[in-house]
């Protein structure tokens, strides 16, 4: 199990009491593995902090306000691919049968593209299978990391942790087509309905670990952290 991708996984679900309460063995999980640089560790744990410390409710209507309401900001990777056509069905179910072909069973109403939801599968894999899988929607992940940091948002730290992971240069065309798309108005509910395309993303093959996966709001009460590991008692949340 790659702790870090299981860290990064919580950091994008929605705020909860839980993961608050969690925090502290979140930032240890992050630090024992030193699978990201010093620098992605600390700015990760200034958004964990940031969240653990804060108002929940303030921290809940910001992640809303974002990923929510947001389409160019949508955690869903396949609303960067195929916006609301039919093709996003199929990649729906090819995605989801990578997961059961990988052992993982998708429980409750959470999409298979959820970002949260795909790195939770990452951590299931060995370090080379993840970072490959990771590098097909690099681009995304990179133009989604820009778009939060041109809006000063703390999160933008987790996506530029996530192209560190994959060890890849997205391609500067790429960037370059999804940055001319103007991120929406929250409160623009007619710029809500414009849809977003983007290059076709598809996942290769990984080496699976047979287990089951939880929705995606119920990742930290399955979420275990080796002890040994951590110097510390692993922790379990419950569901919000």
């Amino acid at each position: 199990m790659i702790a870090t991708y299981k860290v990064l996984s919580a950091a994008l679900s929605y705020p909860t009491a839980d993961f608050q309460g969690a925090a502290r063995d979140l930032l240890l999980a992050l630090n024992a593995e030193c699978l990201l640089a010093a620098k992605d560790r600390a700015a990760i744990g200034a958004l964990i902090d940031d969240i653990a410390g804060g108002d929940l409710l303030e921290a809940q209507s910001r992640y809303v306000d974002l990923f929510d309401r947001t389409r160019a900001l949508s955690l869903h990777l396949f609303e960067h691919v195929h916006g609301e056509s039919r093709d996003r069905g199929q990649a729906m179910v090819s995605l989801a049968d990578r997961y059961r072909a990988g052992g993982m069973e998708i429980a409750g109403k959470e999409l298979p593209d959820y970002i949260p939801l795909f790195l939770e599968f990452l951590s299931r894999q060995t370090a080379d299978s993840a970072r490959a899988m990771l590098k097909e929607p690099a681009h995304i992940l990179a133009a989604l990391g820009e778009r939060l940091r041109k809006r000063g948002s703390a999160y933008a730290a987790v996506f530029e942790a996530l192209v560190a992971l994959s060890e890849s240069k997205p391609s500067r065309a790429a960037l370059a087509e999804l940055q001319e798309t103007q991120i929406e108005n929250p409160d623009d509910l007619e710029a809500l309905d414009r849809i977003w395309e983007e290059t076709e993303v598809r996942f290769g093959p990984g080496d699976a670990k047979p287990d089951t996966c939880p929705r995606a709001d119920d990742m930290l009460r399955k979420m275990t952290i080796p002890s040994e590991s951590l110097n510390t008692q692993p922790f379990a949340g419950e569901d919000a």
